[in-house]
């Protein structure tokens, strides 16, 4: 009679464990699911900014340009020219950034580093341990709880 019950409640625990197991991926599936789109809702904003500070830049740009060659054309000092060169480098890595390549580019560089160049990207100390975080929380904390 023991041995049924203990059949039983074994077959209960292993169901209950898989249940569990199944629970817990299905939870750290969401888990990254939400953080990707997240991730992606973020790239989106940052593309809109850059795209959106492209309008306003490139006006001002465009301004700038109209109003240099304007003054060096009747004080005739091509070096009113000179701050252009900055000014154009600044346009074009934004339209770069909003419409163009750059960020399929850091993508691509971001790849490689993690697959060619991975100690670079190691924590100093090496990485953050429980007993690392105690000692600080226990240093920081102004309640002694613990015996």
């Amino acid at each position: 009679m023991g041995f049924i019950f203990s059949k039983s409640m074994n077959e209960n625990l292993k169901t209950q464990q898989e249940f569990m197991l199944m629970n817990s991926r299905l939870q750290l599936e969401r888990q990254l699911l939400m953080q990707n789109q997240m991730r992606e809702r973020q790239m989106a904003m940052q593309i809109a900014w850059t795209r959106e500070f492209l309008k306003y830049f490139g006006t001002f740009f465009g301004l700038a340009a109209v109003g240099v060659t304007v003054g060096a054309v009747k004080k005739k000092k091509p070096q009113l020219f000179l701050p252009m060169i900055p000014l154009s480098f600044i346009l074009a890595y934004q339209y770069d950034m909003g419409y163009g390549s750059l960020l399929q580019r850091m993508k691509s560089e971001a790849e490689n580093i993690l697959d060619t160049e991975n100690t670079m990207l190691d924590m100093p100390k090496g990485p953050i341990t429980f007993d690392a975080l105690e000692k600080a929380r226990r240093a920081q904390s102004k309640f002694f709880i613990e015996k």
